[in-house]
């Protein structure tokens, strides 16, 4: 079995080559992974349904569950600025967002916890947002699931 030979000039010959296409060929490549880095995170932003610029503060992990606290909180407050005179509007709104601000201080903490435990948090999360989503419905004047 043959091996190649490295010799000392062909050495020289790919360090002349490189030293020739890697300036031409490096702000390409660099460009095309800044495209695709954008694509990917426009569509993780898009799956998750958050702005793009709200992407960076949200974790890998639970960020599904992160985004819809965010979606959760902004529709609350959204309804609370369309309809300012209605007192049990404002209380719910008041609550909700005491309780979706909870629900995110335990979601930064779940990031530091083991995964079982972080999982239970997730879950006990969830459990929490299911209970808030029908009522804000509630008050949206929607038919509940």
């Amino acid at each position: 079995m043959a091996r190649p030979r490295i010799t000392p000039s062909s050495t020289k010959r790919v360090i002349g080559v490189a030293k020739i296409v890697v300036p031409v060929v490096a702000p390409f490549a660099i460009k095309a992974a800044g495209y695709a880095r954008h694509r990917w995170d426009t569509s993780r932003a898009r799956r998750l349904g958050v702005p793009l610029d709200q992407l960076p503060g949200l974790s890998p992990r639970g960020s599904a569950l992160h985004a819809r606290l965010v979606r959760l909180a902004g529709s609350a407050r959204d309804l609370a600025q369309r309809r300012p005179g209605d007192r049990s509007l404002a209380e719910f709104v008041s609550t909700t967002d005491a309780r979706l601000t909870d629900l995110a201080a335990a979601m930064h903490a779940a990031e530091l916890m083991p995964g079982p435990r972080r999982r239970a948090a997730h879950r006990a999360v969830a459990a929490e947002l299911d209970v808030l989503e029908p009522e804000l419905l509630r008050h949206l004047g929607l038919p509940q699931p």
